[in-house]
């Protein structure tokens, strides 16, 4: 029997456990795919306190061996989650865990374009988040694909810190917020080209510019030295659908005490809903879910 189970090894995860532990708890530790999550695969991390610049592997690797150092115990599998009289079981492919609370730190996917070179070139120049990787593009030339929101707040927030922006929509307008529509409409340092589908990021070992296509068929390409992709992501809870709630996008709904509709279940990071999501503020939902999964035992042992 274990006092706490922590679905996700990502930053979130790691830190509930991390904090748990420290308050004296047992802790399992599962990760269906690799410990660290998305900043695992960021080449470089310069937006995460106390450290200037690491990459996003040796971050997660700290991450990990100091959460292990502590005695939390970790497995690998992609867990579902079953009330019980006394708590919960967590199930995967390879073990069934008894456990008194669980934190969801189950993470999300970015969307990708699923073009040529887009997966070659992640990390070299095609980016998923404006505010982890846009100040490595200073002054250079870079392109936005997208329709919603998340791309026009990328493109007005990459306008500032590169030379040029070109945000590539796949339609004749924008599917977001009509004051950031205007504001795109009449900025000049970004050029809005319309009704293009891109079909291919181009570059040897950086990107060096993408491919698209208009409504008429024509392909052009454009110079570029990186390609922020904005078409939405994806979070990792259809397994927990019916032991909490969900909002209409996946994500589950928990506050900042990180408590979901469940008493005893926990979400933390980019899988609930919440309006930012970075590393750090993953880390601090780990610390907040860590704290009060760690209470929540305590007030059943009593």
């Amino acid at each position: 029997m274990y006092d706490i189970v922590v679905i996700g090894g990502g930053p979130a995860g790691l830190t509930a456990s991390l904090y748990a532990a420290r308050a004296g708890k047992k802790v399992m530790l599962l990760e269906s795919d690799a410990f660290g999550g998305q900043i695992a695969t960021a080449p470089r991390v310069e937006n995460f306190p106390s450290v200037k610049e690491t990459s996003g592997a040796a971050l997660a690797n700290n991450m990990f061996e100091q959460v292990t150092s502590c005695g939390v115990e970790f497995d690998m599998g992609r867990a579902s989650i079953h009330k019980t009289d006394g708590g919960f079981v967590v199930s995967t492919e390879y073990g069934r865990y008894e456990c008194l609370a669980v934190v969801i730190a189950s993470g999300v996917t970015h969307k990708s374009l699923d073009v040529e070179g887009e997966e070659r070139l992640v990390g070299k120049g095609v980016c998923y988040c404006a505010v982890c990787d846009g100040g490595f593009y200073k002054d250079k030339h870079v392109c936005v694909v997208g329709d919603g929101n998340s791309a026009a707040q990328y493109a007005l927030y990459l306008a500032d810190i590169c030379k040029e922006v070109h945000l590539l929509t796949m339609f004749d307008k924008l599917f977001c917020d009509k004051k950031l529509t205007d504001r795109i409409s009449s900025d000049g340092r970004i050029e809005w080209i319309k009704n293009a589908c891109v079909t291919e990021i181009v570059g040897d070992d950086c990107v060096s510019g993408a491919v698209y296509r208009d409504a008429d068929g024509a392909v052009t390409y454009l110079d570029c030295d990186a390609v922020f992709v904005a078409i939405g992501q994806e979070p990792h809870n259809e397994l927990f659908s019916e032991i909490v709630q969900s909002d209409g996008q996946g994500y589950i709904v928990a506050g900042e005490d990180c408590k979901t509709s469940c008493d005893g279940i926990f979400a933390a990071g980019d899988c609930r809903t919440k309006a930012i999501r970075q590393c750090a503020t993953a880390v601090g939902d780990g610390a907040v879910a860590g704290i009060n999964a760690a209470r929540y035992v305590d007030g059943i042992k009593r």
